[in-house]
């Protein structure tokens, strides 16, 4: 069994797709980061960065519990886990790697800060706007290019590649897209949008 520490985020959406994708038994222990939550010492002794999603396998490593933090290695556990949305040849698994250190280093990044000066600041803060909103734009017209003729980010099979992405294109009405202006992401969008695992997903926690 998984225990599931989360909340309704893009990072927290990674580990409720690769779940519902895998059909691994889990239960959700919500995470309501608009309360803090994630600083109080229960959570902090799972995580001590505070920050979801985090995991416990109760039968991990060794049959023992395994406790794990940071969305991008929680997606390489679990496909390791279960021998799924994970390429064993050495070359097309570094590809899957390759485009799941792409979304951690910089569409994670980058859209979160088009999230906070377009959604959060107090104040109105044109150069963060326009310095992230511009990074913003250059990221989807390199995934828009890469998906030329693509189905998928990596080896043209679905894999933790995509799951990584997909949360954080789920909200490009955030940072001010048209995905009409990437058509080669939007086809992929559409695509993994109509999956029930990704539907159901994007729905935990089912009370966030």
């Amino acid at each position: 069994m998984i225990e599931l520490y989360t909340w309704k985020t893009s990072n927290g959406r990674k580990a409720s797709i690769m779940l519902e994708e895998l059909g691994l038994p889990y239960n959700v222990h919500p995470i309501h980061i608009g309360k803090d939550d994630q600083f109080t010492p229960e959570f902090v002794a799972i995580n001590p960065n505070s920050k979801i999603p985090a995991i416990v396998d109760t039968d991990g490593l060794g049959g023992k519990p395994y406790t794990l933090f940071e969305s991008g290695a929680i997606l390489m556990y679990l496909a390791e886990k279960t021998g799924k949305l994970m390429p064993q040849d050495t070359a097309a698994r570094y590809q899957v790697i390759q485009w799941l250190m792409f979304q951690m280093g910089g569409v994670g990044p980058i859209f979160g800060q088009v999230h906070h000066f377009e959604r959060a600041a107090k104040e109105d803060i044109p150069y963060g706007k326009k310095r992230y909103g511009t990074e913003c734009r250059r990221l989807y017209s390199v995934m828009n290019a890469h998906l030329e003729g693509k189905k998928f980010f990596a080896n043209d099979e679905y894999s933790i590649a995509d799951i990584s992405i997909l949360p954080w294109v789920a909200r490009y009405e955030w940072q001010l897209v048209d995905l009409n202006d990437y058509p080669n992401v939007k086809r992929w969008y559409d695509s993994l949008m109509v999956r029930p695992a990704v539907q159901r997903g994007m729905e935990i926690p089912a009370d966030a």
